[in-house]
């Protein structure tokens, strides 16, 4: 289980079939073969390190389904290790677990900040709203506003500066997760059939009568 808050960007070495060696700092820390690394939201397992990299293999659906089959040598790359239990959970959660990629269509400054938006596929709408939280390419992200087919994130300076999204521009394919909160509601409605109502809420003290 992850954050959503970038720990560092890693720079990728080689990106071979099926394999990822990845430059990195703080992250190899207390790095040991067998443990979860978030690259660009992605969990993946270490299968090698030394004291300035290590190595990733990539499953061929990973690729498929995610942008790391895009990434090649000199390319940035985003970088969380596993939540330890007791840490602060300064993002939401975020499994690792990609849903789908997204294209970026707009890029404007907005003050300080940079409102980025974002075509995502329709299926993954309706676990985005306004004011949720997403997880692009790893980063835990507020939704500012979106429609049946477009969201989009405000980044701040500070995001811009320690994640791979400051430099994102039109076009580019990012990983999307939802929010694991909105998917077991949605499930949860579609199992009852009848879904969330007042007296639902009412019956489990979330309204008093």
């Amino acid at each position: 289980m992850f954050t959503g808050i970038v720990e560092e960007i890693g720079k990728i070495i080689s990106a071979r079939p099926g394999n990822l060696s990845i430059a990195a700092g703080k992250v190899l820390e207390d790095m040991e073969e067998g443990a979860s690394m978030a690259v660009n939201g992605v969990c993946l397992t270490v299968t090698g390190f030394d004291n300035k990299s290590f190595s990733v293999d990539v499953m061929p659906e990973t690729l498929d389904k995610t942008n790391l089959g895009m990434l090649k040598a000199g390319d940035g790359v985003n970088l969380e290790r596993p939540l330890t239990l007791g840490g602060r959970l300064g993002g939401h959660l975020v499994q690792g677990h990609i849903d789908d990629t997204a294209r970026v269509i707009s890029v404007t400054p907005r003050g300080d900040s940079i409102l980025v938006g974002f075509e995502a596929p329709l299926k993954l709408m309706a676990y985005i709203v306004e004011k949720g939280f997403i997880a692009v390419d790893g980063v835990s992200l507020t939704v500012v506003s979106r429609n049946s087919g477009l969201f989009q994130v405000s980044l701040v300076g500070y995001t811009r500066q320690h994640t791979i999204l400051g430099k994102r521009r039109v076009g580019d394919t990012v990983n999307l997760e939802a929010d694991i909160i909105a998917k077991y509601v949605e499930q949860f409605n579609r199992d009852r059939g009848s879904g969330i109502t007042a007296d639902f809420l009412q019956e489990h003290g979330f309204l008093v009568g």
